[in-house]
């Protein structure tokens, strides 16, 4: 019964704190890329695609500082205060936000973007929660529940961004607010509190020293990080700029893009059913072909109308769904217990935030040109970590092989 509801708990916290996360991105592009000027377009004279690019960009910067330490910090001081701290924080975040858009202030619209990104970098804390506690197959079913959970965040938030525009641009980001106070609320209630750490080091030397990107001195951690980081490239290029695709070819506004993500998150949330099942072979073989059949629709999408591209960002979320229920339950079986779940979880998050800023700053540029670019970029990077993928499984072979007598 306990591990019923640690699972569910875990669930529900990543459901509301993705939702929060997830309110603004149907409202971002046709601010910037509808035509119409306002504060926020028209900051400082400069051309209104760069501008969404930076304001794409500033969020997963802060997520990238922020999985990189609330990780190994969650190691140090407990999962339930973390966890508090950081959906207080987010919820202070949106709220600011929306100041910041109700007064047209691109520069404090950054910094809360910043701040809020920052502070949702929990997400892999709620990962080592579950990797602490369970093992074998229930913790492989409980990771691709909790991904579940996440797309469902991805399909939640922008139907409720849809759903409240018409109240003003700014109310998605109070039910936001309102998200992420629950969520503390959740963790207070249902998470037990834990024995006080005997450590002496302050929260800045853990910080310092103890920080995921540390992992990265080990080689196949290093390797685990190119290729999970190249493959992150591709998704982000692709969940980032489908949205400026939609604007673009079929013409669509912020309830549009609500419903195209809503049936793409819907259809990775119903796949996670599945996913998490047991498998004969190599996980990483069998990572490597979805994340070819990734590349492959990201490479289609570019190049489509925009009825096959509709298509294309609906059955995005299979293959994607499939990957993501093999890759963190290998990394917490192979990596977690001699380096921490929640060092382990914050390396894999840390990929996921570096790839955000990465391919934003790329799309700022390319997108200038012509926003097939980054999606044909995108996958090209995803189909090299396939290949890549491949190399690295062949190489630990041979060095297990070569190191028995």
């Amino acid at each position: 019964m306990k591990t019923h509801l640690l699972i569910a708990s875990a669930c529900l916290l990543a459901l509301l704190s993705t939702i929060g996360a997830a309110l603004p991105y149907p409202i971002l592009p046709p601010l910037f890329a509808a035509g119409a000027t306002n504060g926020l377009n028209t900051f400082l004279g400069l051309p209104p695609k760069l501008l969404f690019g930076l304001a794409l960009t500033i969020n997963p910067l802060g997520l990238l500082i922020g999985s990189a330490l609330l990780g190994p910090m969650s190691d140090r001081y407990g999962r339930r205060p973390v966890l508090l701290i950081t959906a207080v924080g987010a919820a202070i975040g949106h709220a600011v936000t929306a100041g910041a858009l109700i007064i047209e202030n691109y520069p404090l619209f950054i910094v809360a973007r910043f701040v809020t990104g920052l502070l949702e970098g929990s997400g892999s804390v709620a990962r080592a929660l579950l990797a602490d506690r369970l093992e074998g197959d229930l913790r492989r079913k409980a990771l691709s529940w909790l991904n579940g959970a996440f797309y469902m965040g991805w399909l939640a938030g922008p139907l409720l961004a849809g759903a409240t525009l018409q109240f003003g641009i700014t109310t998605p980001f109070w039910v936001a607010v309102a998200a992420l106070l629950l969520v503390a609320a959740l963790v207070a209630v249902t998470l037990p509190r834990e024995a006080a750490s005997s450590a002496t080091t302050s929260w800045w030397q853990v910080a310092r020293d103890r920080h995921s990107l540390n992992l990265l001195r080990e080689p196949d951690l290093r390797s685990l990080f190119i290729v999970t980081l190249a493959y992150t490239c591709g998704v982000t290029a692709f969940y980032e700029f489908y949205p400026l695709w939609l604007v673009e070819v079929p013409g669509y506004g912020a309830q549009g893009i609500a419903w195209v993500t809503a049936a793409m998150c819907a259809v990775m949330t119903a796949t996670t059913i599945v996913a998490g099942r047991p498998f004969k072979g190599e996980p990483l073989l069998r990572a490597r072909i979805y994340a070819f059949t990734v590349a492959a629709i990201i490479a289609l999408l570019a190049a489509s109308n925009a009825t096959l591209g509709l298509i294309c960002i609906i059955l995005y979320g299979i293959p994607h769904s499939f990957y993501n229920a093999i890759v963190p339950n290998y990394c917490a079986e192979r990596f977690g217990g001699a380096h921490g779940q929640g060092a382990v979880m914050g390396l894999i998050s840390t990929t996921f935030c570096l790839a955000n800023i990465i391919m934003a700053l790329a799309g700022a540029v390319l997108t200038l040109i012509d926003t097939r670019l980054i999606l044909l970029l995108g996958a090209a990077l995803s189909a090299w970590s396939a290949w890549r993928m491949h190399q690295w499984h062949h190489s630990m072979t041979t060095r297990v092989e070569g190191a028995m007598p």
